[in-house]
């Protein structure tokens, strides 16, 4: 696993009204602090990625579909740089994924209807000086292909 990187296993608990399951708690141990809580969304077969943050950290629960995140170490001090890491999330795999800073991620929808994705981040979005940085979801910088592997 990536250094620095956390799961959490989701607990889902059904009945006949529903099914509830929490994502990430202030007394949970990967707790860190608040930033904001936002929604993203995914069509079948779209890659949104790469980008890395250099202060903020992901918390992301797809809750709806299938998503194949992938996450990249480009950092020069990591025991793990040059790692490249796919882990499935979303209703067949309820799990928490936390990344961390300057770790480079990416998700492609692999469910036939869109994946929808909370993200419970570290820090407030500032538009006028984000915490973001790109490159391209193709980008030969990164050693991935974001093609199915039928094995």
């Amino acid at each position: 696993m990536i250094e620095g990187l956390k799961t959490k296993q989701l607990k889902v608990i059904p009945d006949e009204r529903g099914r509830l399951f929490e994502m990430l708690r202030s007394d949970d141990e990967m707790f860190i602090k608040f930033g904001q809580v936002y929604m993203t969304a995914v069509y079948p077969g779209v890659v949104k990625g790469w980008h890395y943050h250099k202060k903020q950290y992901d918390n992301f629960v797809c809750v709806k579909g299938m998503i194949k995140l992938v996450l990249f170490d480009d950092r020069p001090t990591s025991k793990t740089k040059g790692q490249v890491q796919e882990i499935f999330l979303g209703e067949h795999n309820q799990i928490l994924v936390q990344i961390p800073p300057f770790v480079f991620h990416g998700f492609k929808c692999i469910s036939e209807t869109e994946a929808i994705i909370i993200n419970t981040s570290t820090e407030v979005y500032n538009a006028k000086d984000p915490d973001e940085f790109r490159t391209e979801a193709h980008s030969n910088t990164i050693p991935y292909k974001w093609e199915r592997q039928d094995k």
